[in-house]
């Protein structure tokens, strides 16, 4: 993107004498649809791990003998100036829960069935926040979508 700098010696902008420009390279420029768009996409990758996560609280056996792992989403920076992404999707290597039931297959000498480390409190927490803060990225592109035809209108 070229950004057109007038300067005249009053720094008013050019006089008419004045036919100087100077063109400025902005680099690594996010416009407030990029930045609110990576929101929206990686809020949305959150709330799949936390669906994920929510669906699976009650799988004993995820295969490899044991239970299914909660997954954490991993965000970074999208660049210099905003912008997040999705950087990892890491399972979390808390303990297992155990649960008392000596009637299960699964069930150690003891009795106790180990189960997915997932707190469905914690996880509709995470969800909640994940949801809201995907809707403060519509409203912000909502504004933006209204500043421009309000612009527009104005040049008209």
């Amino acid at each position: 993107m070229l950004v057109t700098v007038f300067r005249g010696e009053s720094g008013q902008g050019p006089t008419k004498s004045e036919k100087r420009t100077k063109q400025m390279k902005v680099d690594n420029f996010f416009s407030p649809i990029d930045i609110a768009i990576s929101g929206l996409r990686a809020q949305g990758k959150q709330m799949e791990v936390i669906s994920s996560n929510v669906a699976n609280a009650r799988t004993s056996d995820a295969g490899k003998g044991e239970p299914y792992r909660r997954l954490e989403a991993m965000f970074k920076s999208d660049g210099d100036l905003g912008g997040v992404k999705l950087d990892k999707i890491l399972p979390d290597m808390g303990d297992f829960l155990e649960v008392f039931d000596p009637g299960s297959p699964q069930a150690d000498k003891d009795g106790y069935v180990a189960m997915p480390n997932i707190n469905l409190p914690l996880e509709m927490m995470n969800l909640n926040i994940a949801t809201r803060v995907y809707q403060a990225n519509v409203a912000v592109l909502k504004r933006y979508q209204r500043m421009v035809e309000t612009t527009l209108e104005l040049l008209r």
